[in-house]
């Protein structure tokens, strides 16, 4: 199994042969709570999470941890239930805390209502969250509202990455529109996956043609599947329309985030984070 999307850290335990082409919510805290403090120089921070998600969960957890660690405050918890459609009283509730920052880490159905509510009720301050955000109709939701917000991403569609823009191009051309992350991170797995198969052929062929018996659990592809998942745990450096990706010993994807701004309506690339 090659995950493209599942940031949970726990994915990967599950067993030995399951990779993952993105980074993990723990880092995508740790960045966004580094942006948080030491770009936008900010500590007082608020949290608005789906108490119902794990995904949300997690990452509020994680947030806190890095955001405590680097001498920020959380000034107050309020959640929320997929689904919801009215955040007015958490949002009035977190108001009155006088945070500079709200941290939502859910995703884009709920955060697009969130922005609006948060502006109707005088909420001028950024709301910040993570990949969760990531759809083309964040904005068709939030509209206006979410000007000024910040998240973590898996890239950016204005950076200017040869492999980047090769891909996209590609892509705009096939499907006359934009993709989002998930799409490059599913590509990024695919040419991993191919790539390895690829090498095997070349390097042992004899092993390779065990993937092709028809029997279950036979030697041959008892064999050709382990020197495939060898292969790919052995992934280094890969060039992907994502970044530059590195599995490391527990087959996690060691790989930058960007960060993204949502800036006049757009969303524009604002910085590189880099794992440590």
């Amino acid at each position: 199994m090659i995950t493209p999307s599942s940031t949970n850290p726990a994915v990967t335990q599950k067993g030995d042969y399951i990779f993952r082409m993105c980074f993990l919510d723990d880092f995508q805290a740790q960045v966004m709570a580094k942006f948080t403090t030491q770009t936008l120089k900010l500590t007082r921070v608020a949290i608005l999470k789906d108490i119902k998600n794990d995904y949300s969960v997690g990452l509020a957890k994680f947030f806190t941890e890095s955001f405590g660690t680097l001498g920020g405050t959380i000034l107050a918890e309020q959640s929320y239930s997929s689904g919801d459609q009215d955040f007015r009283a958490q949002l009035t509730a977190l108001k009155a805390k006088k945070p500079e920052a709200i941290f939502v880490p859910g995703y884009y159905t709920e955060v697009g209502l969130i922005a609006r509510q948060a502006r109707e009720l005088g909420i001028k301050i950024p709301l910040l969250g993570g990949d969760g955000w990531e759809s083309e109709k964040l904005l068709e939701i939030g509209g206006d509202a979410l000007n000024g917000s910040y998240y973590s991403n898996h890239w950016a569609l204005d950076f200017p990455d040869p492999k980047l823009q090769a891909f996209l191009k590609s892509y705009r051309d096939k499907f006359k529109g934009d993709p989002d992350a998930i799409a490059g991170l599913a590509y990024d797995a695919a040419k991993v996956l191919f790539q390895s198969l690829e090498t095997l052929a070349a390097q042992d062929p004899e092993t390779f043609k065990g993937l092709g018996s028809s029997k279950a659990g036979s030697p041959a592809r008892k064999a050709a599947t382990q020197k495939v998942r060898d292969l790919i745990a052995a992934t280094a450096n890969f060039q992907g329309a994502t970044g530059t990706i590195t599995l490391d010993q527990n087959r996690n994807a060691s790989k930058p985030a960007v960060v993204i701004e949502i800036k006049d309506g757009k969303k524009v690339y604002n910085t590189t984070i880099n794992p440590e």
